[in-house]
């Protein structure tokens, strides 16, 4: 136990002892701040931290998530050097390996992602991969990806490494300390109660991992987590390993299993179909270190014969040890970090289950956000505020079930997974359930992907190529620029803004200009390093009145980033997206669907794009906002939920002499990448600046009073390295998404940022961030698709029909 006496004041409280909290306690010393304090009701690593398997890889479908799972896998050395704790590391490399054609194709496209990622990996064939793992029955093998910088550790090593280099550096770890309840002050500052006395502290972070849902409770947060058993074997020694090199370590993906050497034996370990929740109802307090589960190997059968056909040697070999331990999962298996809405200084690091794999990225971001106000890349794809906070307990488990057994499945693009569907819906959904369409869920929100044609039941093929949909798209893109459209867009994130500080909070937040009463107007948002946060529209209802518009799935990070900037202003915040459906209607018959419903006062002809008025269209009062964002007019409707039904069918019988048709997301986002290209967490990201995006006529050159604002101006003196273009990418029947690699010759020059196909230009349509040899007039760019390189060249914008 530690005899150091608790002290009574630290800038900062990490409550958990894991792998997490310590790397999170490191990398705040490692940034300067030394008045830190780390508690752990009981030992270090007494969570589901020991009895990890201590593997680490950099492969994540969430590019920057990768990202930091590289940077992790090389933050190893160094604690080690500084905590003179050994971590047990053996880096032997790292094998996804693929037995079927469509997992070698998305890991052709994996590793040509990985020259945008930072990530030397190479592709090796069936020889290749048998000489590295000799256990190996390679009948069906194809291929696999191998990284050098793969491999595992020892877990306990690795924790306690990180924590004495954090203790090295200044910071205080109390053990055998339960934290009891946590209280916020009037100060803004958080008295932590434990057993041993209270710490007041400006910031606590949760990274309580078995027990984060209890900890989240003592403020008042409801945590979309759930532990989740997990086995994995010990066999004994295999006589084929005995004198020889150590295997690398292999994720075999079809065969559903991971595996690496253990001394003479194999560690193998397997994510079964049927999972199986632990603890549902909470954690128990009295969980003990070093306690395992009762081992169920029955429910692995079906798994471990197919790794005993792919491993023989596996099947003849005793078995030593079975391990069955919790692990916490969140509902898409990625790490649930970052700040809660108002609660000031309160941060969450958990949900992780591959802690070896992230923790050091984790602890890296996490430290920058608390000491920053934002991390130096973007971390949405972990960010808690992904999730809407209102998600209810059985669809997180449900949904934590469904991602563990389809852990290895291949992450085709265009598949929408079932579980926990629907959530939420607008009033048109079941008019749009009798017209065929297809549903995508964001942010719970179910949006139709498209129209199935009448007849035959229809399902989408799940591929990283053009599936069966892709001539519905094409049609329904058509049929808007022909006629009319009409888009459900009640899932769009609206906020009210109201009362006397209502400009003074934009001014803030906002970086362009604001527009006048009557008008709408694009936006960006920054932080305070001037990097891009995301974006939005403002309209401006009144004078001291506004609604903003922005992606469905930046609902709940934008509320937080407006609480927590309209704190001490006269504002009134409030989140109408529930409130407000919406519709877009667009084309060149648009103008005078909205003339025959709005009466003598004819809108469609009376404004022009940018222009905000309030009119009953039909007999639904609406803000109507006429914009041009994908190329031809259209009419974002917005009116109170219970009108939305009547006005979508006045609409339709309106519209039926002129060819209207219903629209989905997929070729709506078509069409405005065509005309306008621009997408939130794409090209719109803090991962880039102003000044690579050629934004900088978006900003408010009048003002220096908005957060980011000297950043954001200073970037614009000099010339980035990489600038935004426009792609035409030549293909055939495989198109560009974002994050594939561009090439002039042999040198790397940039990377995809977001693609689509254009289906009323006629090719496939990519923005790239490109150095100045991709910019270069005349340069042969090639981009990676699916791992084929595809010629490309430089277009402007709008995209041109080809």
């Amino acid at each position: 136990m530690d005899v150091r006496a608790m002290q009574q004041q630290a800038r900062v409280v990490i409550i958990g002892g894991g792998v997490i909290g310590c790397s999170i306690l490191y990398h705040l010393t490692k940034q300067g701040w030394t008045d830190v304090v780390l508690l752990e009701r009981k030992e270090l690593t007494a969570g589901s931290t020991w009895h990890a398997a201590g593997g680490f890889h950099t492969i994540n479908g969430n590019a920057n998530v990768a990202r930091l799972q590289a940077y992790t896998c090389g933050i190893y050395r160094e604690i080690q050097e500084l905590s003179g704790q050994d971590v047990g590391a053996h880096y032997v490399g790292g094998l996804l390996v693929a037995a079927t054609e469509q997992r070698w194709e998305f890991l052709r496209a994996e590793h040509a992602r990985h020259h945008v990622l930072g990530i030397e990996s190479e592709l090796l064939g069936p020889a290749e991969i048998a000489k590295l793992v000799p256990i190996m029955e390679m009948k069906d093998v194809i291929g696999a990806i191998y990284d050098p910088l793969e491999g595992y550790l020892d877990p306990s090593g690795a924790t306690y490494a990180y924590a004495g280099a954090a203790r090295a550096a200044g910071a205080t770890i109390h053990r055998h300390t339960m934290v009891e309840g946590l209280a916020r002050r009037q100060s803004g500052e958080w008295e932590v109660r434990t057993d041993k006395g209270t710490i007041v502290a400006e910031h606590v972070v949760n990274a309580a991992g078995l027990w984060a849902r209890e900890v989240g409770r003592m403020a008042g947060v409801d945590l979309p987590l759930v532990p989740m058993e997990h086995h994995y074997l010990i066999t004994d020694d295999l006589p084929e390993l005995k004198g020889r090199p150590e295997m690398p370590s292999v994720a075999d993906l079809d065969g559903g299993l991971y595996l690496r050497q253990e001394h003479d034996g194999m560690l193998l370990g397997v994510y079964e179909r049927d999972a199986v929740p632990w603890a549902v109802a909470g954690t128990p307090w009295d969980y003990a270190e070093n306690e395992l589960l009762i081992p169920d190997l029955d429910r692995l059968g079906e798994d471990l014969t197919r790794g005993f056909e792919r491993y023989p040697a596996i099947a003849n070999a005793g078995i030593k040890r079975i391990v069955n331990g919790p692990f916490t999962f969140s509902p898409d298996g990625n790490p649930l970090v970052g700040p809660i809405a108002g609660l000031p200084n309160y941060w969450v690091a958990c949900g992780i289950m591959a802690g070896f794999v992230q923790g050091g990225g984790i602890g890296r971001s996490l430290a920058e956000w608390i000491i920053d106000g934002q991390p130096s890349i973007d971390v949405h794809g972990m960010d808690i505020a992904r999730f809407d906070p209102r998600l209810p307990e059985p669809v997180t488990i449900a949904r934590a079930r469904e991602f563990y057994g389809r852990r290895f499945d291949i992450p085709y693009p265009n598949e929408i997974w079932p579980v926990g569907r629907p959530l939420k819906t607008s009033p048109l959904y079941a008019a749009h359930e009798a017209k065929g369409a297809v549903f995508m869920s964001s942010f719970g929100f179910e949006a139709p992907a498209y129209f199935a044609p009448p007849g035959a039941p229809f399902e989408e093929t799940p591929t990283f190529r053009r599936s069966n949909a892709f001539a519905i798209i094409g049609e329904e893109c058509r049929a808007v620029r022909a006629s009319v459209g009409v888009v459900d867009m009640s899932a769009v994130s609206k906020f009210q803004v109201d009362g006397p500080g209502a400009e003074a909070f934009l001014r803030k937040v906002i970086a362009s200009p604001l527009p006048a009463v009557g008008r709408t107007l694009p936006a960006l948002l920054l932080s305070k390093v001037g990097r891009i946060i995301g974006d939005l529209n403002v309209s401006r209802l009144a004078g001291d009145s506004y609604l903003l518009t922005a992606p469905t799935f930046m609902q709940a990070i934008y509320m937080r980033w407006f609480e927590e900037h309209g704190r001490g202003l006269d504002v009134a915040l409030r989140n109408v997206t529930d409130e407000l459906g919406g519709l877009f209607v667009a084309g060149p018959r648009a103008a005078a669907l909205i003339d025959a419903l709005s009466a003598h006062h004819r809108i469609g002809s009376a404004v022009a794009p940018g222009e905000l008025t309030k009119a009953a269209i039909g007999y639904a009062p609406c803000h109507v906002l006429a914009s041009d964002r994908i190329g031809e007019m259209g009419f974002e409707l917005y009116t109170p939920t219970v009108h939305l039904y009547p006005l979508y069918r006045q609409i339709m019988v309106a519209g039926a002499g002129m060819g209207i048709r219903d629209i989905g997301i997929r070729a709506f986002s078509t069409l405005v990448m065509e005309h306008a290209p621009g997408t939130t967490l794409r090209e719109m990201s803090q991962d880039h600046t102003v000044a690579e995006c050629g934004y900088g006529e978006l900003l408010d050159r009048t003002r220096d009073d908005y957060i980011g604002c000297a950043a954001a101006l200073a970037s614009l003196d000099g010339e980035p390295e990489y600038r935004l273009v426009a792609l035409r990418v030549d293909t055939v029947d495989a198109d560009p998404a974002g994050e594939e690699p561009v090439w002039v010759g042999d040198a790397y020059v940039g990377a995809t940022s977001s693609g689509y196909y254009g289906h009323t230009v006629g090719y496939a349509m990519a923005m790239a961030f490109l150095d100045a040899a991709g910019r270069a007039e005349g340069a042969a760019l090639e981009v990676s698709v699916l791992g084929e390189r595809r010629p490309a060249h430089i277009v402007p914008l709008p995209f041109p029909k080809g």
